[in-house]
Formats: C-alpha cells, structure tokens, sequence
C-alpha cells in the first residue's frame, strides 16, 4: 500500500508528536500543518522539509486535502475540526487528541460522527503502547496478584482532565473496560490553577467504583505528596493475592504475589515504535484491513465521562450514578455533616437502615 497521506490541525505539544511520527513512519507521507500562530509556520517548515504550512484548517483542507487527519488543537474546538475534516472526501482516518472534547457530550458526537462514516479512528494514550504498562495489565489479567480490589493512582503537577484522563484511560484498561457505577469527588480550586487553556483544580481526590466492585481512587494537583520516594506519578493494583506498582512513563515496575513473595523490581525493554507513532501505524493497519476498532476511543469517552462526573460531584454536593447521560442533579441541600440533628427539616435515621 502507498503511503497514506496526512495533515496535523494543532501544533502544540500533542501537535507536535504526531508531526515527528508522520515524519518517521514509513506508512505514511507528512505534507501538510495548521495552526493559528503564524510565527511557528518557518520552525515548522525548517523541521519537517516539504511541508505546507496554513494559518487554519478551513484553509488546510480546502487547499491541502489528506488520507488522514490528526485534530490537536484547544479541546473545545475538536468537535468543529473533526466535523469539518469529515467533509474531506480522500479522508481514510482520524486521530484525535485527549480530551475528545471539552465535555462527554462532544466527545460522545465525535465518536457517534466519525463511526457513522466507518472510518477509523484513534485517541493517542500513549501507555497503551508502552511495554511496562502492558505487562502490568497482562500480569493483571492472568491474576498474578487474584482478584482486583483497588487501583491507587498519585500524580504530581498534573490535573485531572489533562493527565487524569489518560490515567483513567489506563484504569479501564486494567479492569476490562467494566462499566463504571458511580463517581465522587472532592476538588479545591482555591489558587485558580489554569493549565493548557483550562481551568483545573489545585488538588483533588476521585473516587470510582465499577460494577464489579473495583474502586479507583485518583489524587492529582498541583501539589501531591506521591508515598514511593522519588516518584512523580504512582499506580498501585491492589488484589486479593498481592500488588503491583509502577510509576507512569518510567521502565520497570514492583510486584509483590506469591511467585515474588519477598517483592521485585523488574524492568523491560521497551518498544522500538510506541507512543504516537504507534497509535498511527495502527490507525493505518485498520484502513488497509478496513476493520475500524472503536475499543480505545469507548475507552477514553468513558474516561472522560469520569471526569466530567467528578466535576459534577464537586458541583452538586453528590455521588454521580452512572451512566452519566441519565444524570439528574439533586435539589440544592443544606444538609451539614457533623452538625448536631435538629429533629425538623426532613432527613432518614440512619441507625434505622
């Protein structure tokens, strides 16, 4: 098969990385960039010999239509770029970046959109392409530690939607993609943190529960004391017969069973394509074979989904059910935990239950 031509909306950081994976894949021809800050068109042409260089993607596709398209740009904008390069008609595939969308409901009609004209489709979560954290979900699955009970996540200077959601991502991976019952969570937001263009919390702390009983609990923020000296982000799979803990994007990870009763350290060697060279090389597999596999982006829609339900917790005082398109919010309460019972006003006796 030739070559499958390809355009990058969005040149930011994640623009960037399927840039240098366009680049060096030999699945596909790099020819064409837009992004709306005109200085950085002579760096991109300077870095990737050849290519066209536009100040929109309205512009790009008129002029420079492509195979596949790769969206990066400011999450709120992904539902108009994605509904606009659906009108391309060379258009074989699409990767998007996390978040989907700025909210579950953009991503769910980006997701809904891109299956209606059965194209592939791809959401670059760079761990699923990474040897450590796939031998640790393999591990898992296997039941080297028994039956999972809890997944413990800690993350130092990163938010919940902007790294959160691939943490999460990541999370339902490791539990088979069983479906999510319900979400709460406790957000400060006193320092007014921003992080790529969103408004984020300071620290949080996310509780989920699937149907099969797993919990994950999710502390991110600004700063979080991570309890594995050394570490900035930490997983930690806790089953019925052992644990495992790994520390995001480092090589190598801890395992405590029965075949390791003492603990050990074991490090792999790493894939020679990964990250988002990866996830394009597999978008390009299922255009040839023209078998579209939604399974990732379901995944990172629901990890979305996550986030947005632990936003809503914090808004509404509650325990978010699932699925969270049948969410109703409660009536505002005045309701005062540890406050002494006043006898009036309503409420159930709990000792009663």
């Amino acid at each position: 098969m030739d070559p499958l031509t390809a355009s990058v909306v969005g040149c930011g950081l994640g623009g960037r990385l399927s840039l240098e994976a366009l680049s060096i894949s030999p699945f596909f021809r790099l020819v064409a960039a837009a992004d709306l800050r005109p200085e950085i068109q002579p760096s991109l042409e300077q870095a990737f010999p050849g290519i066209r260089t536009f100040a929109s993607h309205e512009e790009m596709f008129a002029h420079c239509p492509t195979d596949v398209v790769c969206v990066s740009t400011y999450a709120p904008s992904h539902e108009r770029v994605v509904l606009d390069a659906l009108g391309l008609p060379p258009l074989k595939g699409i990767l998007v970046e996390k978040p989907l969308g700025d909210t579950a409901a953009a991503g769910r009609r980006i997701v809904e959109a891109i299956k209606s004209k059965n194209l592939p489709l791809v959401v670059p979560h760079g761990l699923r392409t990474r040897a450590t954290p796939l031998d640790v979900i393999a591990r898992i699955r296997r039941g080297e530690i028994g039956e999972l009970r809890l997944i413990e996540v800690q993350c130092d200077k990163w938010d919940l939607l902007n790294a959160g959601i691939h943490w999460l991502d990541f999370c339902l991976a490791a539990t088979d993609e069983a479906p999510i019952a319900s979400v709460m969570a406790a957000l400060d937001t006193s320092t007014r943190t921003f992080r790529d263009g969103m408004q984020v919390e300071t620290v949080a702390v996310t509780y989920v529960e699937n149907v099969n009983g797993v919990r994950m609990i999710l502390q991110t923020g600004d700063f979080i004391h991570v309890n594995t000296p050394g570490k900035k982000t930490l997983f930690r799979f806790v089953g019925e017969r052992g644990l495992i803990e790994f520390w995001g994007w480092e090589k190598g990870y801890s395992i405590l069973n029965a075949e390791y009763p003492a603990g050990q350290i074991i490090v792999l060697e790493e894939f020679d394509v990964f990250g988002h060279r990866r996830h394009l090389e597999n978008l390009a597999d299922q255009i040839r074979t023209g078998t579209p596999d939604y399974r990732l982006p379901e995944s990172s829609l629901t990890a979305l989904e996550i986030c947005e339900a632990a936003f809503l917790s914090w808004q509404h005082r509650c325990q978010v059910r699932f699925p969270l398109a049948s969410f109703v919010p409660p009536a505002p309460s005045d309701w005062q935990p540890g406050k002494p019972y006043s006898g009036t006003g309503g409420g159930r006796d709990g000792r009663a239950l």
